[in-house]
């Protein structure tokens, strides 16, 4: 006697439809959703857009429900502005000086490299 078997000539058995209830779910196959139009400028400009308007929408709301005059003084000016406009007008001022060091900064690193790039060029 062998323990080798012959192979059967008939078909192969019926694969099972259902998965063993184990709990798992079964490995679907990977589907690709790609999106029909992918990123594009004119997407990111419109959303940025309207960001952009919400976050003006609300500073207005800020501006309009602060509007009790405040006394300020600075180096011997005295003057009063309404609290929301000061605010604001702290927030875009901070804003300008963040700009204006980044650039520099910016301007600052393509001198650098400009001269990194002209040296290992010889």
């Amino acid at each position: 006697m062998s323990s080798h078997t012959p192979a059967s000539s008939g078909p192969p058995p019926p694969k099972p439809t259902h998965a063993p209830s184990t709990g798992a779910k079964p490995a679907e196959p990977a589907k690709s959703k790609e999106p029909a139009v992918g990123f594009t400028r004119a997407g990111a400009l419109w959303t940025s857009l309207i960001v952009g308007f919400l976050v003006l929408i609300v500073l207005l709301i800020f501006i309009a429900q602060n509007t009790a005059p405040t006394a300020f003084a600075f180096l011997g000016w005295h003057w009063a502005l309404p609290l929301g406009v000061a605010i604001l007008l702290a927030a875009v001022v901070g804003g300008l000086i963040t700009v204006a060091v980044g650039t520099a900064r910016i301007l600052q690193l393509r001198r650098a490299a400009k001269k990194h790039h002209a040296a290992a060029s010889r």
